[in-house]
């Protein structure tokens, strides 16, 4: 029984690229889990090693090795945060066999179709891959403003049709991000994500821009869910962009006090809708 107890009492974190994983690991431990962690150097921060307390450190590509880890630590639930940014695909990867076995079968190279075999993957193993947000609703905004300022007439327009426009590209797994002014779509965001594209944004609107950042109408929560932090705020400044507009009650916030002060002293509004 106790060995039992002891199992349901872990968590595994597969940790990818930014802040989402520190959150995860300092959400999880709070609630009494042991978080054992598969991380990713170059994509991982390495500072991660403190937050959990186990961390396996694989190379991208080491399927086989990333699930013995798990299963060796007696792991039967994992969840994943923070992404593997989708251009290390074309560099040099050393597959082993399951990651070519996985890279056989599917159909193409979106982020859903891979992190949907990996799950298939590692649930022939043993090992669930489930959503974290159920842990993390407090850092999931309902609709609604989060900052001070609100936005113009011109604003909450491109905010609606940026919105369309931002649903349609998420549903084809090409982005979740769109940059719109004046009802004209500056930037999408493709495989750079989401600060790269506001940023590039920035060269073409002169400032005033709206961006929008949404779920995928058939989203799975288990992976890829949108987030939204400070580095964001500092990827709206340089691209001197005024609003950013998300799907409430659905886009993970991290840092979120500090990621709402740094729009407000900006004058950057944040908008649930």
């Amino acid at each position: 029984m106790a060995s039992q107890s002891n199992k349901t009492n872990k968590i595994g974190l597969i940790a990818g690229w930014g802040e989402f994983p520190f959150l995860v690991a300092q959400t999880m431990k709070a609630k009494g889990k042991t978080v054992i962690a598969v991380a990713f150097p170059g994509e991982t921060y390495a500072e991660l090693a403190q937050s959990v307390n186990e961390i396996h450190w694989v190379s991208i590509g080491q399927l086989g090795k990333m699930i013995k880890a798990f299963k060796t630590a007696g792991i039967t639930q994992v969840v994943m945060a923070g992404m593997i940014r989708h251009k290390r695909l074309f560099s040099n990867l050393k597959l082993d066999l399951k990651a070519v076995t996985l890279l056989a079968k599917v159909k193409d190279k979106r982020a859903d179709s891979l992190l949907k075999a990996v799950s298939g993957v590692l649930a022939q193993e043993g090992v669930e891959l489930i959503s974290p947000l159920p842990y993390l609703k407090s850092n999931l905004p309902e609709k609604g403003m989060l900052t001070r300022r609100r936005p113009t007439k011109r604003e909450q327009e491109d905010i609606q049709f940026g919105y369309k426009i931002a649903k349609h590209l998420a549903g084809a797994d090409v982005g979740q991000t769109v940059v719109v002014k004046e009802k004209a779509v500056i930037a999408v965001e493709a495989m750079e994500g989401t600060d790269a594209c506001i940023v590039r944004s920035g060269e073409f609107s002169r400032g005033g821009a709206v961006v929008v950042k949404v779920l995928k109408p058939k989203q799975d929560l288990r992976f890829d869910t949108p987030v939204i932090g400070p580095n964001t705020i500092e990827s709206l400044q340089k691209a001197k962009a005024t609003v950013l507009a998300f799907d409430a009650g659905k886009t993970l916030f991290i840092q979120q006090e500090q990621t709402i002060a740094l729009a407000n002293k900006a004058k950057i509004t944040l908008v649930g809708i």
